[in-house]
């Protein structure tokens, strides 16, 4: 019985290039791949090989390695760099082998012995499929390092929700951020409230690989004790008084993201204990269930106290702590509020108009110690900017809503 040619890795149609310098081998491939309904070409040498992909897109080139002129180790070079998206499988000799291998070490998806059995077409769809997979991925990565770049560029100039400065504690803040970002490191921000911890939190999320998944934020300081496990781990129906229906928790809701923990110092020794457990093993309970379910989170988190002295779980506080960044206060940067508050002041546009605060206004701003900080400061600048009419704003304007 004969058998019916397989389709294609999701039906459509595979062009492949054979390239060897022998015609009989061009010829065996050739019937083999057509066999399986796909579209062939062939060339006998390394740079009629690159003038066919020039030519003829293809989705796989089965390569020979020993050619003459230009061996097949050097054509998988030109492609990798210049046709990533291509697979490429080397057509191997026995003797070859380590070889091969050392061509799957440089980019090749597979290898393929010569006179080998087997069904050449599976293996060729799957060598397709993992060079797409790691194109598709080195694509994302591209992409998250533009958006990386972009995200940086934003916070030097200050726009949105940035760190706005140029005082030296905060070029060490942006650093470190810049340091950290790309990995899936553990992250905890210090720094007294209103220094922009949840800002820096998020430029980490923006510029690292999981820009394009979640950024879901939990305050631990707001939530009750008796809700924060189901808030973060989820809840079963039924599993108390009002769970009417199955609840899903942050850390799944961020999965394949970034969890930032705010506040954490306000958690409970209870919940430290389970956040502990879902941190090492990757794998949360919800609230009422018996099942564990998987995660990929990055955790970062962040805090107003001295965690060591309020007696914070030690073993949680060294994984969360893996890179500590410090927000520094505004009254060590009182060079940064003339821009913070042009900052603010284009950001807001309170009534439409044209605003400007006095050289002298910024003076007395500057000198104001601002316990709140960069939260105070904004609040201040909007309530002036709403209470007094004028187009400037003057020192006057400013005592006034000291």
């Amino acid at each position: 019985m004969s058998r019916m040619p397989l389709p294609a890795s999701g039906d459509e149609d595979i062009a492949v290039l054979v390239v060897d310098d022998e015609a009989v081998i061009r010829r065996s491939l050739r019937r083999r791949l057509r066999y399986e309904g796909w579209t062939v070409f062939e060339a006998a040498s390394g740079p009629d090989a690159l003038a066919a992909l020039d030519r003829n897109p293809c989705d796989l080139v089965v390569l020979d390695i020993k050619m003459p002129g230009m061996d097949g180790m050097e054509v998988l070079r030109r492609i990798r760099a210049e046709k990533p998206s291509v697979a490429v499988v080397m057509h191997t000799g026995h003797g070859d082998i380590e070889t091969a291998v050392r061509a799957i070490q440089e980019g090749a998806a597979h290898f393929l012995e010569k006179g080998g059995g087997g069904d050449i077409g599976a293996c060729l769809r799957m060598a397709i499929d993992k060079t797409r997979t790691l194109e598709r991925k080195r694509l994302e990565n591209e992409n998250r390092r533009l958006a990386a770049e972009v995200e940086m560029h934003r916070s030097r100039e200050g726009g949105g929700r940035q760190l706005v400065g140029e005082s030296p504690a905060l070029a060490v803040v942006r650093e470190r951020i810049e340091r950290v970002a790309p990995s899936d490191v553990r992250v905890l921000i210090t720094g007294e409230s209103g220094t922009g911890k949840e800002v820096a939190a998020r430029l980490i999320h923006q510029a690292s690989r999981r820009a394009s998944g979640p950024f879901i934020e939990v305050n631990c300081a707001a939530i009750p004790e008796e809700l924060i496990e189901s808030e973060l781990f989820g809840a079963e129906r039924g599993s108390y008084t009002g769970a009417h229906r199955q609840m899903v928790g942050k850390f799944e809701q961020a999965d394949g993201g970034t969890l930032f923990l705010d506040e954490v110092g306000d958690m409970s020794a209870r919940t430290q204990a389970k956040v502990l457990r879902a941190l090492e093993e990757n794998r949360i309970t919800r609230v009422g269930g018996s099942k564990s379910v998987e995660v990929d989170v990055r955790v970062l988190s962040a805090t107003n106290q001295d965690l060591e002295k309020e007696g914070f779980r030690s073993d949680l506080l060294h994984r969360l702590n893996v890179i500590p960044i410090e927000m520094p206060p505004l009254r060590d940067r009182p060079g940064d509020v003339r821009l913070l508050v042009a900052h603010f002041v284009e950001q807001l546009e309170v009534g439409g108009q044209p605003r400007s605060f006095t050289g002298d206004a910024l003076e007395l701003l500057a000198r104001q110690p601002f316990p709140g900080n960069v939260r105070e400061l904004r609040n201040l600048v909007e309530r002036i900017l709403i209470l007094s009419p004028g187009e400037e704003i003057g020192e006057a304007d400013v005592r006034e809503h000291l």
